[in-house]
């Protein structure tokens, strides 16, 4: 039997009680998206509160204009998020089941769904008030990172959106029936935490340059670098850890078995990997357009 690690003995609820017959409980996902909210905010209002961060002394908006901005965030992320899973990934079986669309509690959410409703909630709001709409996007890409560590640590508690099995020795015994169901092991079957990649990359690592960028060399004074560096970071970072991760059943056959949304005689993209190839080049552009300005 190769080395692995056992899945840690973690309930994805924290606890839960009964309350007039029902039962409450609060979530290791839910509390995931409660910190990385208010982490997220707090850093955003550390910047705005710093002049000398932005070009001129000048901040793009003030504290109370990040609070109001929150709301939009929020609601963007909740409503693209769902919208992009339904459109993106299963839009057949929300066609035939439109009900099912509102039923956020049982799953299924799209980080690039997301993305987009949280763009489109900040031009909204941006065009509202006169605020620079690139500019707020730094600020918002700048509180991303903190949301994203702790949601794929939630996602890993629990034993979701696993990667592909592996005989590395981190490679983690996933108790769910689905993530033990390896046609071609006979035995426990460990699958890489690409929960944990993503983390890693897309959270801690993404997020400490951001900081770094904004606070030691200047980037908030340059219009659009923070966004791009975010853009272009997380697109390279899911593109990479899609090739250990395991897609979605609905892109898995007989034929297909990589799960593959494009292919070509066996060679081809997941449905992560492109839908992060447009984040990667309108990242890039923004980095290009930011550093031939300075």
């Amino acid at each position: 039997m190769n080395a692995m690690l056992p899945f840690p003995d973690l309930s994805p609820e924290i606890f839960s009680f009964t309350l007039f017959g029902m039962t409450v409980a609060l979530r290791w996902y839910a509390l995931a998206y409660i910190v990385g909210i208010l982490v997220g905010w707090r850093i955003v209002v550390r910047a705005v509160e710093r002049p000398k961060l932005w070009a001129g002394n000048t901040p793009v908006m003030t504290k109370q204009q990040v609070e109001d901005l929150l709301f939009w965030v929020i609601l963007g992320v909740i409503l693209g998020g769902r919208l992009g899973y339904v459109l993106f990934y299963q839009p057949g079986y929300y066609l035939s089941n439109p009900t099912q669309i509102l039923r956020i509690w049982e799953g299924g959410m799209s980080f690039h769904g997301g993305a987009l409703g949280v763009i489109f909630a900040g031009i909204a709001y941006t065009k509202r008030h006169g605020i620079s709409t690139i500019s707020t996007g730094d600020v918002v890409c700048l509180g991303l990172a903190p949301g994203l560590f702790l949601g794929r640590l939630a996602n890993f508690i629990n034993a979701e959106l696993w990667g592909r099995p592996t005989d590395l020795p981190w490679g983690v015994a996933f108790p769910t029936v689905a993530a033990q169901d390896c046609p071609d092991i006979a035995t426990i079957c460990a699958r890489h935490p690409s929960q944990l990649y993503e983390a890693l990359l897309e959270g801690l690592i993404l997020g400490a340059l951001l900081i770094y960028l904004a606070w030691r060399r200047g980037g908030l004074k340059s219009e659009g670098l923070i966004g791009g560096v975010f853009l272009a970071g997380y697109g390279a970072a899911r593109f990479i850890v899609e090739f250990v991760r395991q897609p979605d059943a609905q892109f898995v056959s007989a034929d297909n078995p990589l799960g593959l949304a494009w292919h070509v005689n066996g060679w081809g993209l997941t449905m992560g990997q492109l839908l992060s190839l447009p984040m990667i080049a309108i990242g890039v552009f923004l980095i290009l357009r930011a550093t031939r300005k300075a």
